[in-house]
């Protein structure tokens, strides 16, 4: 007999069509068989060693994060109800072109200085791989949901350049070429960029276009952030969709945004260059969250030059007078690459974490609040909480707009990603809140998308970009990944003010078959393993 039954469910399948009331019969981890309307029809119904009575609940597939930064919380975290109390299934990891693995020990030890703001310092985590093929195996040991991994280029730059800003040698071009093969050949999706962030940002046109030559032999995906969202963002968006098409890539645009005072209701302009491109033959995704502020680092906002030769030597920079100096010019006269090409106003720099406790009074506030309140410039903050916290601090940057948030989720390319940060004292809400607020937010109560249309945003195309096979469709044969959740209630629960309080009307998710949420809380299952590359 079976495992489970789940009865008289409202399946909507992530296909995009109409919802359908059915019992579907789970075994083996997959869908066994999915038998419509039951009741009504009168016939045999299945039968299993459990029932689940999903009166009122509508059955989909598990929700893809395509943009997570949960590269050392699932391993440090077995709860992770972050995400999985969201019905996510899956999370797409290696982001942003800044994650652990190729490494070597000084390139490992570098990396987890540049990005402690994403992951913390990693100081409880047992760094026991170095290839990417040795971290997804540790990721096979159990985990809270599934994952996949994108080689990141900037790693990669580390490892065989280092972090200076100059073009790669061709013996070191030919050696970044073989990472990425060896990593696409032990199981990773793609390969990502930071094309902000240091080093990955000194990556010429032509370096990008030769590694993305070698993910596309693979069939996987090139996914940048781009060099900005902010000044010249079109051009940004222009340039990684030129140099895909150039190297036969498939790309994906990480959180597709179009962001600060210049590009307020230019939503339409960038939609109309993906279309162009795709009405060409080009294959392009992106990923949207559905909320308004950015999250990153406050390291971040600095201008690329302060990044050359790692983080030690931008804690120099910063030390000096007269390099501090230059690096205030940059950002709040002529408008730092870091920051986007924007001058920054600090007024909309929120800090909202920080990895020494000493420096919690700073949590919560603008870093124009904060020196206000200390009467001395924003810079003399911004200063001292870098040197102080050794580039650790993340922050919230207030500088979107929501008319270009509906016009991009409604995009045929569109698939949803958190781009959630989980460490700080007060993350971003969208780590905790991103599909619930998809559903509850812009379906049930503004209506920019339907129900059937957002559950295949979140599900069935990310799947198709991931290239997996037997996922994100309730479809006989698939695995069953699966999510319950009342459309009448379901919400995000965290918001700003709270931002890590779990979502409500999601009730139950499955993870290979396994009870990952159940009765709306968190079982001890660790039925999550790393997703690897199809076979072309």
């Amino acid at each position: 007999m079976e495992e489970l039954v789940i009865r008289d469910a409202d399946v909507v399948d992530g296909s995009g069509d109409h919802a359908y009331r059915a019992d579907v019969v789970v075994d083996g981890g997959r869908i066994v068989g999915i038998v419509k309307e039951a009741a009504a029809a009168g016939c045999q119904r299945p039968k299993a060693r459990r029932e689940l009575d999903a009166e009122g609940l509508v059955l989909a597939p598990g929700f893809i994060d395509m943009h997570a930064h949960s590269d050392l919380a699932l391993l440090r975290d077995p709860d992770h109800s972050a995400k999985a109390a969201q019905g996510v299934t899956l999370e797409v990891l290696g982001q942003d072109g800044l994650s652990y693995a190729p490494v070597d020990d000084r390139t490992l030890g570098e990396v987890r200085r540049a990005i402690a703001g994403w992951n913390g310092p990693g100081d409880d985590v047992d760094f026991d791989w170095r290839s990417v093929g040795e971290y997804l195996d540790r990721l096979d040991r159990g985990i809270a949901v599934n994952a996949a991994y994108l080689v990141p280029q900037g790693t990669v730059r580390a490892l065989v350049v280092g972090w200076e800003d100059r073009e790669a040698t061709p013996e070191e071009l030919d050696r970044m070429r073989r990472l990425v093969a060896e990593g696409m050949e032990q199981g990773a999706v793609g390969m990502s960029s930071g094309l902000t962030y240091a080093p990955g940002m000194y990556a010429r046109e032509a370096e990008l276009t030769e590694l993305c030559r070698v993910v596309a032999g693979y069939g996987g995906y090139y996914c940048p952030h781009h060099r900005s969202y902010g000044a010249g963002a079109l051009e940004a968006y222009a340039e990684v969709v030129a140099l895909a098409r150039e190297a036969g890539c498939a790309l994906h645009l990480a959180h597709a945004t179009m962001n600060f005072g210049v590009n307020g209701g230019r939503a339409p302009e960038l939609l109309a260059l993906l279309d162009e491109a795709l009405d060409a033959g080009a294959d392009i995704t992106l990923d949207t969250y559905p909320y308004t502020p950015g999250c990153t680092t406050l390291v971040a906002l600095l201008p690329g030059w302060a990044g050359e030769g790692g983080p030690e030597e931008t804690l120099r920079r910063l030390a000096d007078e007269a390099a501090a100096e230059r690096i205030r010019h940059h950002l709040e006269v002529t408008g730092s690459d870091g920051c986007h090409g924007v001058p920054v106003e600090w007024g909309t720099v929120e800090i909202s974490g920080v990895g020494d406790p000493a420096l919690d009074e700073y949590v919560g506030r603008t870093v124009l609040e904060s020196a206000r309140a200390r009467g001395v410039s924003p810079w003399t903050v911004a200063r001292e909480l870098l040197l102080k916290d050794r580039l650790a601090p993340t922050i919230l940057q207030h500088v979107g707009h929501e008319e270009n948030v509906r016009a991009i989720m409604r995009h045929r390319a569109h698939t949803g990603g958190s781009d959630g940060v989980l460490r700080g004292a007060k993350p971003h809400p969208r780590a905790y809140g991103t599909f619930p607020h998809y559903l509850g937010h812009y379906v049930r109560e503004l209506g920019v998308l339907s129900l059937e249309e957002c559950v295949a945003h979140l599900t069935s195309r990310p799947a198709a970009r991931l290239r997996l096979p037997d996922r994100g469709l309730v479809r006989e044969g698939y695995r069953a990944d699966l999510v319950l959740f009342d459309p009448d209630t379901v919400a995000a629960g965290s918001t700003f003010e709270r931002p890590r309080t779990l979502p409500t009307g999601i009730p139950y998710v499955l993870v290979d078959g396994r009870f990952a949420i159940e009765d709306g809380r968190r079982t001890d299952e660790l039925a999550g393993r790393a997703v690897r590359r199809a076979p072309r």
